[in-house]
């Protein structure tokens, strides 16, 4: 069997290939770019124009047009110097790209690492889809994204790219078994420089591998979102004084006491390693388990937190995992070791051609720690 056949996700030089037959340019917009292109996702773009809605909703029969006619408030104009989306707002925005899926082939897409570090809400619908963030095998059609500033008021332009789309052929998810297995071959998650051991490792019975909180000996040990920020711009690279935006958390006896519905981050107490060949999603933990909501972005290209000789033999001990947090209706203690995400696992179709944070114009989070959006100057 070959690794297609048992399912994956498309590589770099397969998303390349989709232009242009699977993901065309909507009217009016550029053509997709290979500056678009990770290692196992594609960046999404935002249109020119910004819809203020009354209230969000799930694509379904209603068209989206239809939906913005009953729920639109106002229009924005993103060209040039863009518009600023209001905190606790909810805007609808209209992608660049189109798809024009075969019917082997799927989408789902997720916030950007530096969407979700800054507090902004986001999802994508497909016309006539009654889910948030898939796109099914043989879709045709337009993409919206559903934009919502929870924290900062955002500056936004064309062209920003708030979110990705992964591609899949097949069952591309590592079972439980084959995640044991292939930590004990490739250690994905160390404590320093300490490869877990097998009876350390936690994976659950969906096959996910669970990371815990990692306050005690980091200082601060999380951001807080401040409540009297100024305007974000979402792209100014460095533009933005860390403490204009953020406080610092303090964890005495290693807990912080969180704030309902403020905003916070937080870094995972193991180092996570993604092999060259796999790609990874970070979901929530069991409601069950609190009160919190955490992770609005999570995805990991293949390579995040992974460096290598030149035979290809793994150098060091992986990377932090950056945790988005927010409790709910009452204040909640966030402790050291506590469940904070897990981990579901892809195969990719091929190793890529440049492995995640590779030949990159601006930063990427492989050395993050406790690291903010690339919005911020370093604190």
């Amino acid at each position: 069997m070959t690794r297609g056949s048992a399912g994956a996700l498309l590589s770099d030089r397969e998303l390349l290939g989709l232009f242009g037959r699977v993901v065309v340019a909507a009217p009016g917009a550029d053509a997709p770019a290979a500056a678009q292109v990770q290692p196992a996702s594609l960046d999404l773009r935002l249109g020119g124009r910004a819809h203020r809605l009354r209230a969000g909703f799930l694509p379904g029969p209603r068209s989206v047009e239809r939906r913005l006619a009953e729920l639109g408030v106002e229009t924005l104009d993103l060209t040039g110097a863009g518009a600023v989306l209001e905190r606790g707002a909810v805007y609808l925005v209209e992608l660049m790209e189109e798809l024009r899926l075969p019917h082997d082939l799927r989408a789902r897409f997720n916030p950007r690492s530096s969407t979700g570090r800054c507090d902004v809400f986001t999802r994508v619908l497909a016309c006539g889809h009654p889910r948030f963030d898939e796109a099914p095998p043989g879709y045709h059609g337009r993409l919206w994204m559903e934009v919502s500033p929870l924290s900062f008021s955002v500056r936004l332009v064309r062209g920003d790219r708030l979110g990705q789309a992964r591609f899949a052929r097949g069952a591309p998810a590592l079972s439980r078994g084959e995640l044991f297995a292939l930590h004990a071959r490739t250690p994905l998650v160390f404590d320093g420089a300490r490869p877990l051991s097998k009876r350390e490792v936690r994976i659950d019975e969906d096959g996910c591998l669970v990371l815990t909180a990692g306050l005690s000996g980091r200082r601060p040990a999380g951001w807080r979102a401040r409540r009297d920020a100024p305007e974000l711009v979402f792209a100014a690279s460095g533009g933005h004084a860390a403490a204009d935006f953020w406080e610092p958390v303090a964890a005495p006896g290693g807990g912080a006491v969180l704030e309902p519905e403020r905003f916070y981050l937080f870094a995972s107490r193991e180092r996570l390693r993604v092999p060259p060949d796999l790609a990874a999603e970070m979901l929530p933990v069991d409601v069950g388990l609190g009160e919190l909501r955490n992770n609005y972005a999570g995805f990991f290209d293949s390579g995040f937190g992974w460096r290598e000789d030149a035979d290809g033999r793994p150098l060091d001990h992986g990377t932090p995992a950056v945790l988005e947090v927010r409790a709910h209706d009452v204040p909640f203690l966030f402790e050291e070791g506590q469940l904070a995400c897990r981990l579901r696992f892809f195969r990719v179709s091929e190793r890529p051609a440049a492995l995640y944070g590779a030949n990159r114009t601006g930063a990427s989070y492989q050395d993050q720690d406790l690291t903010l959006a690339r919005a911020f100057r370093p604190a």
